[in-house]
């Protein structure tokens, strides 16, 4: 095993402290091991393959050094993949973005993880759906009707 040092927001680490004791975890090392197994089993479960159209939904700290410019620069870099952001003030620290992304799955995947592995963003989540591998995007103009 290895000893590691992490750095833990006070409320993160109350809810971890209340978790572990509501389930009978005898110390922190033991649910953060257990926590990440579940994170990383979960992740694996929830990859498609081929292409997908995905909603990557974040909540980060708008006053973090340069994090706003390292997020367009991302998105910049994948400007293929991103269809649109929403972009809420939640309060006088936080923000959250909801972005819409098309591509293959493993590079909407890299991007997502970039962006949620951001220093700064405090919470993140990808939501990737399978699309039809023999579908392409129709051109702007032709679309369908909603009645």
């Amino acid at each position: 095993m290895q000893r590691i040092t992490i750095t833990i927001e006070d409320d993160l680490l109350a809810e971890i402290d209340a978790a572990a004791e509501a389930r009978g975890y005898q110390n922190r090392s033991e649910i953060i091991r257990d926590l990440a197994r579940a994170s990383l089993q979960q992740s694996a479960e929830e990859a498609p393959s081929g292409q997908c159209v995905a909603a990557l939904v974040y909540v980060y700290d708008h006053a973090a050094r340069d994090l706003s410019k390292r997020l367009v620069q991302n998105f910049h870099g994948h400007h293929d993949m991103s269809l649109a952001t929403l972009h809420v003030h939640l309060d006088d620290d936080s923000c959250m973005e909801v972005t819409a992304l098309r591509g293959a799955s493993s590079e909407v995947r890299h991007l997502a993880d970039h962006v949620i592995a951001e220093r700064g963003v405090r919470y993140g989540r990808v939501v990737m759906i399978p699309t039809a591998p023999d579908k392409k995007p129709r051109k702007r103009g032709r679309g369908h009707r909603h009645d």
